[in-house]
């Protein structure tokens, strides 16, 4: 069988995100790439569900510039080092093994993934079967080994193309696809809760979790009924004071662990600081980052998750500009689109001074 011809790429840098969302994901990667000096083209289809960034920089410095955990609109960062646009779809593993051969670098494992669009989930029988027929092959070839450092990625945006990515699990998302699949409890009051589950996974490292999420810390949640953030932070044996006019739910009362404050959220203070803040208010995004950037400067919280609510236009903007405000007085800033986001993103800080007593 004759071989089709096939395209293969110094480096090309590619950001999966939620549909919907490619042009602020595009805007981000454009800003860090020209903070960094690095010059190339954007590609990217509307509900695509994911960003190309297309330059001649060499692998290293796109790994050095774009680090999955900075980046709030891509779920997935990699770095691409071969694509083939015109894969037979009788034979796709014979060009693919030949970019791997001619590479020369082992994996310790091997992730098949095609976009979270509705174009991509019709992939996800062929992602299955072609992953594990993969596996095999670089096994034979001697291709794969436990003790290699990166991670291969076959990326298929369509059936007949596919990208080629080597990827630090150490900065990059761990889980396929970047998407943190959570399984909803069944007494949480509400499927809020799994925002806060996914923000604790992908916002804070497992060091982190274990240092600021223990028993006998104190929280407070604003907007907190029914009391979706609540349980996360209650399943954590973390007392919370929930503060908001509705009701909560009646077993996270009776935990224990729960005092509820029928109080409005902007105005509530707390009577001592607290190791965590959480708000999940539906409010504007910068009076929301105003009341976060508020309690971190005067030392309220240790740290704090919160949601700001996108506006439907200029979003990217809004982000930068909210972000920027919260910085202001904080020492650690992270924030992410999670998968269980919608038209928001999840903001992660820490604050930058001691505790005060409000």
């Amino acid at each position: 069988m004759e071989e089709r011809p096939q395209e293969t790429v110094m480096a090309a840098l590619l950001a999966y995100c939620r549909p919907g969302f490619e042009r602020e994901c595009a805007q981000e990667v454009e800003a860090v790439a020209r903070g960094a000096g690095i010059v190339g083209t954007v590609g990217s289809a509307t509900a695509s569900g994911f960003v190309e960034f297309g330059t001649n920089a060499p692998e290293a410095a796109l790994r050095q510039e774009f680090r999955w955990r900075d980046l709030v609109f891509a779920r997935q960062c990699l770095v691409a080092f071969a694509h083939l646009p015109k894969l037979a779809r009788n034979d796709r593993a014979t060009p693919i093994l030949a970019a791997l051969r001619e590479r020369g670098e082992k994996f310790h494992e091997v992730w098949a993934e095609a976009p979270d669009s509705d174009a991509g989930k019709q992939l996800t029988p062929l992602c299955k079967s072609f992953g594990n027929a993969l596996v095999g092959a670089l096994k034979k070839g001697q291709l794969l080994d436990a003790n290699a450092p990166r991670r291969l990625h076959v990326f298929f945006p369509q059936g007949d193309e596919a990208y080629l990515c080597a990827a630090d699990p150490a900065a990059t998302a761990p889980w396929p696809m970047g998407i943190a699949r959570l399984k909803f409890p069944r007494d949480a009051p509400s499927r809020s809760t799994l925002k806060l589950d996914e923000a604790f996974l992908t916002l804070l490292d497992d060091d982190e979790r274990t240092r600021w999420l223990k028993p006998g810390m104190t929280a407070v949640d604003l907007g907190a009924a029914p009391g979706g953030w609540t349980y996360q932070l209650v399943q954590r044996s973390i007392r919370v004071t929930a503060i908001d006019n509705g009701p909560m739910d009646r077993a996270l009362i009776e935990s224990g662990l729960v005092t509820h404050r029928r109080e409005d959220g902007f105005r509530y203070r707390p009577p001592k600081p607290v190791d965590w803040l959480v708000c999940d208010m539906v409010e504007q995004p910068r009076r929301v980052a105003d009341l976060a950037a508020h309690w971190l400067e005067q030392g309220w919280c240790r740290y704090a998750i919160f949601n700001l609510k996108l506006p439907m236009k200029k979003r990217f903007d809004e982000t930068t500009r909210c972000l920027a405000q919260i910085r202001a007085g904080a020492r650690v800033v992270r924030a992410k689109q999670l998968y269980h986001d919608r038209e928001e993103i999840t903001v992660f800080a820490a604050s930058a001074g001691p505790r005060q007593k409000p």
